[in-house]
C-alpha cells in the first residue's frame, strides 16, 4: 500500500492514468531507454539527422500500432486540426487543384473572399504574393493561401478564357464551411437535409434547416448522413435530441478509467417527435453518423436506408501537450441505447503481422430496440432497408481523375455564357453530349478493368505453362475486341457521365447547392426513401415488427 502511495506522488504532473497502473516501473524504464536512444542516435548517426522529424516519425509509428484515430498534431498541424473540429480556417475560401500542371481554382466558396474578388472555377493561379507557384506542389500553395484572418494576400491570376494574367488583391478571412450544405423540399411534402460533418454548432444548423422546412409544410423528412465521417460526439447527441424528447439515453461511453464513463442524455424538448423520418447511411458513414443513425434506430424513431455503415465505435479526446502540440487519443468505446457497440475492427487483437481482425460473426450479439426489434452489434449500423451500393464505371472514374469533365465544362461555358437558369432545372441536351464525345476523341482517358487484369493473368499463366503460343491468335482477338468495346464506353455509360457533367455545370452557378440539387434527381437511395415515406403503413410496420432473431451471416463481408 505504501509503495502505491509513493507511485501516486511521483506521477504528479504526468498523465494521471499512471496512478491507475501497476506497471509504472515498466513505463519509466522504457521512457529512459527511449530518451537515451534518441540522444545517442542524434550524436552518433553517420549523417545529419533532423531531430524534430525523427521524433515525429517515432511518435507516429508508436501511435500507428494502436488504432488509426489516435493521432499526434504538431504546431504546424493545428490549423488542420481546427478545421476538422470546427469547420473553420483562415484563408481565401476556395479549393485548388493541379489540373494539367496548372494550379487551378476548382471551386470557390460562395460569398467568401475569393468569390467576392471575382475568382471562379477554371481560373489559374500563377503567383502568390509575388512567388511563382508553377513548380510548387498543391499542398505548399494551400499553405501559402491560408493564414490569419484579416491579413492581405496578392495573387496573379489568369481568368478562364482570358489571355493575360491580372493582379487580384484580397483579404484572408475566417472561412466557415457549413456542415449543412443543402436543405430543401423534394416532391410533395417531403423535406431533405444533407449533413456532411459533425463540427462545432452543426446541430444548430440542422435544427434551423428543419424548422425552415416545417415552415414550408414539410410532413416527412429524409436526413442524409452518407459519406459523413463523424466528428464531435456532443453534436451527435444534440441532433438526436431534435427528433426525440429529453430524458432519453442517446449514447454511453465506457473506457479504462471510470471517470471517463459517461451517459449522454437528450436534455432539451424535441422539435418534432412524430414526423416520419428516414436516415440515409452508407459504407462511409462513421462515428458520430453512426451514433445518430444507431440511436434513432434503437429508439424506433427513424427507418435507416442504405448500406451498412463503417463501424467506428471508438471515442477520442484531445489533450494539450507542450510546445502547442496536441494528442488525440482513443479513450473509450461508445454504446447506443440498445446497449450495443458497433465497432467493427478489434485493434486490441492484431495478428502476427500486425493486421487488424474484424469482430467474428460468432461473437456478433443480438440486441433489442425500444419496440423489441432485433439489431446487432459488432459491424456498423445495418439498415432496416438495404440498397445497392452505387458502383461507377471505370470510364467515369478515369474522366474524373484526369479532369476531363472539369475541363470540358470550362470550354462548354465559354460557348454558352447564357446558362444562368436555375441549377435544378438544367439538363444537358443529347446534342451537347454528342459534342462531349467528339471533344474526347483526342484525349487520353485510358483505364484498366478487372477483365484486363484477368486477361493479363491468363497470359502470364499460359506463358509459364507453355500454352500461350497455341492460344495467341484467340487471345489477341479477344484483347482487340475488348479494346474496341472500350471505345463505346462513353455512350454505354452515357447516363452516369451526363449526370456528372450536369453537376459540374450547375456548381458553377449555384455552388454546392446546385451540385446537390442535380445529384438528387438521379439518387436511387433518395428515390427509395421517398417511396417508403409515401407508404405510412410500411413505415409503421418496419418500426414495430418484431422479427425472430437471425444472426447475420458474413456480417463483415463488405470489409
Amino acid at each position: 500500500m505504501k509503495k502505491y502511495i509513493i507511485i501516486l506522488c511521483l506521477c504528479v504532473g504526468a498523465a494521471f492514468t499512471f496512478s491507475f497502473s501497476q506497471d509504472y516501473f515498466e513505463v519509466s524504464k522504457n521512457l529512459d531507454i527511449f530518451n537515451t536512444l534518441y540522444r545517442e542516435l542524434n550524436i552518433a548517426y553517420v549523417d545529419e539527422t533532423k531531430p524534430g522529424q525523427l521524433m515525429k516519425t517515432g511518435i507516429e509509428a508508436m501511435l500507428a500500432s494502436l488504432d488509426p484515430y489516435t493521432n499526434y498534431y504538431t504546431e504546424n498541424d493545428i490549423e488542420d486540426y481546427r478545421y476538422m473540429t470546427t469547420g473553420e480556417y483562415g484563408g481565401i475560401g476556395a479549393l485548388i487543384q493541379d489540373v494539367n500542371n496548372k494550379i487551378t481554382i476548382t471551386e470557390p466558396y460562395e460569398n467568401f473572399s475569393a468569390y467576392k474578388a471575382g475568382l471562379r472555377a477554371g481560373d489559374e493561379i500563377i503567383e502568390v504574393n509575388g512567388v511563382d507557384v508553377s513548380k510548387k506542389k498543391t499542398e505548399e500553395i494551400t499553405t501559402m493561401l491560408k493564414g490569419q484572418a484579416g491579413t492581405p494576400i496578392k495573387l496573379k491570376v489568369i481568368h478562364l478564357g482570358q489571355p493575360a494574367a491580372v493582379d487580384v488583391s484580397l483579404m484572408r478571412e475566417e472561412i466557415k464551411i457549413k456542415a449543412v450544405p443543402y436543405a430543401g423540399m423534394l416532391s410533395g411534402e417531403i423535406g431533405y437535409i444533407k449533413l456532411t460533418s459533425f463540427t462545432d454548432n452543426c446541430s444548430n444548423e440542422v435544427k434551423e434547416a428543419f424548422l425552415k422546412l416545417k415552415e414550408k409544410n414539410c410532413k416527412s423528412l429524409i436526413f442524409d448522413l452518407r459519406g459523413n465521417p463523424g466528428g464531435l460526439l456532443q453534436e451527435a447527441v444534440n441532433i438526436v435530441n431534435i427528433f426525440v424528447n429529453k430524458g432519453n439515453e442517446v449514447v454511453f461511453t465506457k473506457g479504462k478509467v471510470k471517470d471517463w464513463d459517461k451517459q449522454y442524455l437528450s436534455v432539451n424538448n424535441a422539435v418534432d417527435t412524430q414526423m416520419p423520418l428516414v436516415v440515409l447511411v452508407d459504407n462511409n458513414s462513421a462515428s458520430a453518423s453512426e451514433i445518430v443513425s444507431g440511436a434513432l434506430q434503437d429508439l424506433d424513431r427513424a427507418v435507416i436506408i442504405g448500406q451498412r455503415s463503417y463501424g467506428k465505435g471508438l471515442v477520442q479526446q484531445t489533450r494539450d501537450l507542450t510546445y502547442n502540440t496536441k494528442l488525440k487519443v482513443t479513450v473509450a468505446k461508445y454504446y447506443i441505447p440498445s446497449g450495443r457497440c458497433i465497432q467493427a475492427l478489434d485493434y486490441t487483437h492484431k495478428d502476427e503481422e500486425g493486421r487488424v481482425e474484424h469482430v467474428p460473426d460468432s461473437l456478433i450479439t443480438a440486441f433489442k430496440t425500444k419496440n423489441g426489434r432485433i439489431v446487432y452489434d459488432g459491424a456498423g449500423i445495418l439498415p432496416d432497408q438495404k440498397t445497392e451500393d452505387v458502383k461507377y464505371s471505370n470510364v467515369l472514374v478515369a474522366l474524373l481523375n484526369k479532369n476531363h469533365i472539369f475541363n470540358y465544362v470550362n470550354t462548354y461555358l465559354l460557348k454558352h455564357p447564357q446558362l444562368l437558369a436555375k441549377a435544378a432545372s438544367f439538363n444537358l441536351p443529347d446534342a451537347d453530349y454528342t459534342e462531349f464525345v467528339s471533344y474526347m476523341k483526342d484525349k487520353d482517358y485510358k483505364y484498366v478493368t478487372q477483365s484486363d487484369f484477368a486477361l493479363e493473368e491468363l497470359k502470364e499463366d499460359a506463358t509459364k505453362e507453355k500454352y500461350y503460343e497455341s492460344i495467341k491468335p484467340e487471345y489477341e482477338a479477344l484483347l482487340n475486341k475488348m479494346n474496341a468495346n472500350k471505345k463505346d464506353d462513353l455512350m454505354r455509360f452515357k447516363a452516369e457521365i451526363k449526370e456528372f457533367i450536369e453537376e459540374e455545370i450547375t456548381s458553377r452557378f449555384e455552388f454546392q447547392k446546385g451540385r446537390i440539387e442535380t445529384a438528387l434527381k438521379y439518387d436511387m437511395d433518395v428515390a427509395e426513401a421517398k417511396k417508403l415515406l409515401a407508404d405510412p403503413k410500411k413505415m409503421t410496420s418496419i418500426l414495430t415488427t418484431i422479427a425472430k432473431p437471425v444472426k447475420p451471416f458474413n456480417a463483415n463481408k463488405r470489409f
